[in-house]
């Protein structure tokens, strides 16, 4: 091939790459989508974590909701106060900070207490567990399977399996909700972490057939209920729940209780 070709051929294609990139720059410009710098500063505020207990897809959607007005400016439960004070400058609001909420397992059952109706060989998972024959191995066919796909899911190493049954560790526990969501047996809720008192058990069993599964849970007894001076406990199938609304953390309940399975946790 001659010089001159070799140039020829070089013109061309430097031609058709000049013009493509003048093309696109200048496609860019027109079509780009412009973004609410709010968005990258609310997202840089919060903490990343991606957990989900916002309700959103992660950070980036939760950002994306408070630039849009869908969403509060304390709606991350993981960066609570301190997160929500910043969000709130950047987007020239009133602070809202959701009330602080920690999980619960509603489950006393461990090892010594619970009885095991047979050994269980198979994959150390509580889902798995539970499509087993009665539920699983437990004789409370409510109670906690105790293999931590809590523990597995748990971004914040706030759950732990202790002596056959998932405990929360409070101060660690951010409310992000997928040990809820996650729990075959559906014993995990968030309550508020202000409240002291509440029922560690989730059956509904009668009284006669729990006691011979387990040593401790809730019977239906109505003594709590009874005792009660703000009238924050009601009985229904088998099972005592706590209004937090009307509970004022006296203890009279877990005093007056024979299975001792009402819980006060210090503050």
């Amino acid at each position: 091939m001659s010089m001159t070709g070799i140039l020829l051929a070089a013109l061309i294609v430097g031609g058709t790459g000049l013009f493509i990139g003048v093309f696109l720059g200048i496609s860019g410009k027109k079509f780009a989508v412009e973004t609410d710098e709010r968005w990258e500063a609310v997202l840089d505020a919060l903490p990343g974590n991606n957990c989900g207990g916002c309700g959103y897809a992660g950070c980036s959607g939760l950002a994306a909701a408070i630039v849009a007005g869908e969403a509060e400016t304390g709606a991350c439960p993981v960066g609570g106060a301190p997160v929500a004070e910043t969000i709130a400058e950047i987007m020239g609001a009133e602070v809202s900070v959701q009330e602080r909420r920690t999980a619960f397992v509603k489950c006393a059952g461990t090892c010594e207490k619970a009885k095991t109706e047979y050994e269980y060989s198979g994959i150390r998972d509580c889902i798995m567990a539970s499509q087993m024959q009665d539920g699983g191995a437990k004789g409370c066919a409510y109670g906690c399977l105790g293999y931590g796909s809590c523990v597995e899911v748990c971004p914040f190493d706030a759950i732990h399996i202790i002596d056959g049954i998932a405990v929360v560790d409070r101060e660690a526990c951010k409310a992000c909700g997928r040990c809820v969501d996650v729990c075959p047996k559906h014993l995990i809720e968030l309550i508020p972490y202000k409240q002291r008192t509440a029922v560690q058990c989730g059956s509904n069993d009668k009284g006669k057939a729990l006691m011979e599964v387990c040593e401790t849970g809730c019977i239906g007894c109505r003594l709590c209920e009874k005792n009660c001076e703000a009238q924050a406990i009601t009985v229904n199938n088998f099972l005592a729940h706590i209004d937090p609304e009307k509970c004022t953390n006296c203890g009279v309940c877990a005093q007056k209780c024979p299975r001792k399975v009402i819980t006060v946790h210090e503050v």
